[in-house]
């Protein structure tokens, strides 16, 4: 499946509206996205951490390399909703199954961004995710920032058109 039918299948199923918001101060620029998927949390654990699945579903983290594991470097493949593509290597800096994974780096206080993701269980069958991104040090201003909301909100509905197909016919919406 596309990714376009990916996400045109994410609005059908009607899964939660995500909500997105973006914080922005001189030296620190704060994105908090969240969606409800019609998945339990090791579905939605499972698609997370299959980063080798990621080019077949994710418009946005369009390639990770590397190992999820505290320390290791990974590289990103990033591609913006504005068109512009970067690569970004950040290393995990947190791991906790079905709980959380987060990466981050750069240099604090010059430009450093830590990136999570977050899980909640609402039920059985539902699981909250939130994709949120601090980033903070003197060269923010001077970063390509302002696309990334959009990105992050693209990706989560994504991956809830991405579990909607593997999902059996007992799962409705959260």
């Amino acid at each position: 499946m596309t990714k376009a039918a990916l996400l045109i299948t994410a609005m059908l199923l009607g899964t939660a509206a995500a909500q997105a918001e973006t914080t922005t101060s001189l030296t620190r620029v704060e994105i908090d996205t969240h969606i409800d998927i019609p998945a339990p949390a090791s579905d939605v654990w499972a698609a997370l951490v299959d980063i080798a699945a990621y080019p077949t579903w994710n418009p946005y983290h369009v390639r990770v390399e590397g190992a999820l594991e505290i320390g290791e470097r990974l590289n990103i493949r990033v591609h913006k909703p504005n068109g512009n593509q970067v690569d970004v290597p950040p290393y995990v800096l947190s791991i906790e199954p079905e709980q959380s994974l987060v990466w981050g780096g750069g240099v604090r206080g010059i430009f450093h961004g830590v990136h999570r993701f977050d899980l909640e269980s609402i039920s059985e069958t539902c699981t909250r995710l939130y994709q949120t991104e601090v980033f903070s040090g003197l060269f923010i201003s001077l970063a390509e920032l302002g696309s990334i909301e959009e990105g992050y909100v693209g990706m989560n509905a994504a991956l809830a058109a991405h579990l909607a197909t593997n999902a059996d016919a007992t799962r409705g919406r959260c």
